[in-house]
């Protein structure tokens, strides 16, 4: 196995799930891939992307959650693994299990919010769509409290 992709949102699920891809990682001799999908903007689904307000506010959220993703990356790295992250946008499991495919990923590590079965009905859930579409084997780590 060469490439972990772990898909990360910044919730209360990355610390551990970050955690557990690092263990796989060493343990199998692994690269870590660290991706965050962001929303599409409204312009991409056939909407007028909106004010300027709105769109600096967009610009601005995209700026942080890259600089949070920058610093998953030195975290792992400095624990001595090959880290690379990408920050891309669009619809987010086609995105996640596309880069899984395009970059070889021998493994998906990514965390589980451990909503309830009416949620998981009315709104759906990511775990369960890359569970659904993965061709290579998913490790889900469950929300905190969730095990």
């Amino acid at each position: 196995m060469k490439t972990i992709l772990v898909p990360v949102d910044f919730s209360d699920t990355t610390a551990p799930v970050l955690a557990e891809a690092q263990v796989l990682a060493k343990a199998l001799g692994g690269d870590l891939l660290l991706l965050k999908v962001a929303e599409p903007e409204p312009d991409f689904v056939g909407f007028e992307p909106g004010p300027q307000t709105v769109r600096v506010a967009v610009a601005h959220d995209y700026r942080a959650e890259h600089v949070r993703l920058d610093e998953l990356k030195a975290q792992a790295t400095a624990g001595g693994l090959a880290v690379t992250a990408l920050h891309v946008q669009g619809p987010i499991v086609e995105k996640i299990l596309d880069l899984a495919a395009e970059h070889g990923a021998g493994m998906i590590v990514m965390g589980s919010h451990g909503h309830g079965a009416l949620y998981e009905l009315l709104v759906g859930s990511i775990t369960q769509g890359v569970l659904k579409g993965a061709k290579c084997p998913v490790v889900v780590v469950p929300a905190a409290g969730k095990k």
